[in-house]
């Protein structure tokens, strides 16, 4: 507990405040070090939250407290071992820090990862847009809005195919380019599980989807699917949040039921566009 302020303001010091938010001079081993460190102080957090709501029942638990039982020698009552993200980084072999990509850590301080960024919206999206078709289903269907179908291309960018709206493509290469330049490791394994798709947000009647403008994809690290709302994530989409924030994406991560594998274009990164003429 006495080291998670510690760990907080000494991080940055020592690697740079840049370097800290995911810059290009980091290599593969640096940056899975700074996370794991990142998932170790977010477990303190949590467990320190467990500690004070422990503490105010204190009173009644040891009233309750049955007497105690001793434990004899390679016995164990009912306890399950406890990881806080190290073992990521034990290595036994040389793909060890390949392998720790796709593996399964806490998100740190997940409500501020956008740094500020605030997503679109369908609604945004409509006002400056308009719907990208007339009816909307619960499927995915055809782009039928000529002034966004004019912009919507299919193609390979990167480590994956995909179709966007050609400003949201260009960027996408951009990012991803800058992680095969910085992290070549984790490029090449980099997945998809869709950008496009037309439809409302399943389970409401009017809400638009930002999937149907083509400005948000779905990523994952070696196809494995994350789990929708469970405040955790493949380490290797926790990298990919700092190149596609300098870029101006925001990360589902941060959202109250937490979609990390999601990444959308932000409002301000929208706004540019716009007065650029690129939509």
């Amino acid at each position: 507990i006495i080291m998670a302020p510690i760990l907080w303001y000494v991080i940055p010091m020592v690697l740079g405040q840049d370097d800290y938010g995911g810059g290009p001079a980091i290599d593969s081993q640096a940056r899975i070090e700074i996370e794991i460190l990142n998932q170790q102080v977010e477990d303190i957090r949590l467990r320190m939250e467990d500690i004070r709501e422990g503490m105010s029942a204190l009173g009644q638990e040891v009233r309750r407290r049955p007497a105690f039982q001793p434990q004899l020698p390679g016995s164990t009552i009912g306890q399950q071992p406890q990881t806080d993200g190290a073992e990521v980084f034990r290595q036994n072999g040389t793909n060890d820090i390949i392998d720790a990509y796709a593996q399964v850590v806490l998100i740190a301080d997940r409500k501020n990862v956008n740094k500020g960024l605030k997503i679109a919206g369908g609604s945004y999206l409509t006002e400056k847009l308009g719907l990208p078709r007339e009816n909307l289903s619960d499927t995915c269907e055809p782009m039928t809005n000529p002034r966004l179908k004019a912009k919507l291309q299919t193609k390979q960018v990167g480590p994956i195919r995909v179709t966007m709206l050609q400003p949201a493509l260009d960027s996408l290469a951009r990012v991803f380019e800058n992680v095969r330049i910085t992290d070549p490791d984790l490029y090449a394994r980099i997945n998809t599980a869709g950008a496009l798709c037309v439809r409302r947000i399943r389970g409401t009647t009017n809400r638009v989807s930002t999937h149907s403008f083509g400005l948000a994809v779905d990523l994952n690290i070696d196809g494995r699917l994350d789990t929708l709302g469970d405040g955790r994530t493949q380490l290797g989409l926790t990298i990919l949040a700092d190149f596609f924030r300098t870029e101006g994406w925001v990360w589902g991560a941060s959202w109250r039921r937490e979609d990390s594998m999601h990444f959308e274009i932000s409002r301000s990164q929208l706004d540019q566009w716009l007065a650029e003429g690129k939509l």
